[in-house]
């Protein structure tokens, strides 16, 4: 069993990018287990200060969910250009401490979705280089950066399917290949 911590880039309890998390969990392939990171809402700005011996309960519950997953994928839409802040500070809380944390040697992929001809390329794109900084193996063949001007990714079969199989390939990528 692969199990995957996934990352919610989007707050809003009926966003296009929380169904395709659920989508992925609820339809996810035999042998794959995706669990979705709740409470990224609840995570304090990242601050040295608070990162000592007792971190607060929700940055605590992340880092031990994520260590103990496999791989980690990023859904996420894109919010002037760039990631949502909920995500940019859980990334920021899973690189502590340097070199040793929750997302080092774990690949890393990211899909979503957003109402832009590009389909939120640039929030994805700076989703894998941000992990990949913070020590995970990014994984671009996974990405999937989805228009929803195009089709609805949740009722679209075809977008459906590339969202499926991005979920696969993480699964399948090997830690010592995925940053190659």
């Amino acid at each position: 069993m692969t199990s995957i911590a996934l990352l919610l880039g989007s707050l809003r309890a009926d966003s296009v990018n929380r169904k395709i998390a659920e989508l992925l969990r609820d339809e996810a392939p035999a042998g794959i287990e995706v669990t979705i990171v709740e409470g990224l809402a609840d995570l304090p700005f990242y601050n040295e200060e608070l990162d000592g011996e007792q971190v607060p309960d929700a940055v605590r519950v992340l880092r031990e969910t994520v260590a103990a997953a496999d791989r980690v994928l990023a859904v996420t839409p894109e919010y002037n250009g760039t990631m949502p802040a909920v995500l940019n500070n859980a990334i920021d809380w899973l690189s502590r401490p340097y070199g040793a944390g929750a997302l080092v040697k774990k690949p890393f992929g990211v899909v979503g979705a957003a109402p832009t001809p590009y389909g939120a390329k640039w929030s994805h794109a700076d989703a894998l280089r941000s992990a990949g900084i913070a020590g995970a193996l990014p994984v671009e063949d996974v990405t999937v950066s989805h228009s929803t001007l195009e089709a609805d990714p949740i009722t679209d079969e075809a977008a459906r399917t590339k969202l499926i199989d991005a979920l696969r390939r993480l699964a399948e990528a090997q830690p010592e290949s995925a940053a190659a």
